[in-house]
């Protein structure tokens, strides 16, 4: 998995009613990382259809919630024996 920042924009997501999330992201942001998985033209929200709402909402009164944290699901090209630390299989 891949811990990184986008654009809502790039995020195909369920439209929900973000309800209380709503004032808690606008305090404090987003704290919890979206999960995504990577699609040929961007991402598709696995979880946090409600902050992801929340954000569209908050946009129209700063640009800063344009950007999310998301955690990529589907995206292991990190994942090798480097990503690890280790140079070799020292087994």
């Amino acid at each position: 998995m891949i811990n990184t920042i986008t654009d809502i924009d790039t995020i195909e997501y369920e439209t929900k009613d973000p309800g209380e999330l709503l004032d808690s992201i606008r305090k404090r942001g987003v704290a919890i990382a979206v999960i995504v998985n990577r699609t040929d033209g961007g991402f598709k929200c696995i979880d946090g259809n409600k902050r992801l709402s929340a954000c569209a909402l908050l946009m129209e009164e700063n640009e800063k919630f344009r950007r999310i944290p998301i955690m990529i699901q589907n995206d292991f090209t990190k994942a090798g024996s480097g990503f690890w630390g280790y140079t070799q299989n020292h087994h």
